[in-house]
């Protein structure tokens, strides 16, 4: 039975279509998991933060900052004043 190539054009879309399901899965899962690693942060004494700043290294020069008192990976108020080891300035 010839049907002029459909069998291979279906497989084709079936394999293509397949095939962005479990991209769109995986970028689903990455996100998931980047923004529940995201959510988990570290105490402010595992941190070594302190409300002072250390030397001309303050929080609020900092990429993980998030004013007006908090930061991206240490819980609880953050001074814009204060420092961390996890300090990385701003470019």
């Amino acid at each position: 039975m010839n049907n002029g190539g459909n069998d291979s054009q279906r497989i084709s879309r079936r394999v293509a279509l397949s095939g962005a399901a479990l991209a769109l899965g995986a970028a689903a899962i990455a996100t998931a998991v980047s923004q529940a690693a995201a959510q988990r942060k570290v105490s402010q004494a595992d941190a070594k933060y302190q409300g002072t700043p250390k030397g001309d290294q303050h929080c609020d020069g900092c990429v993980n900052f998030q004013p007006p008192n908090a930061c991206k990976f240490v819980q609880g108020d953050i001074s814009p004043s204060g420092w961390c080891q996890l300090f990385t300035p701003r470019s």
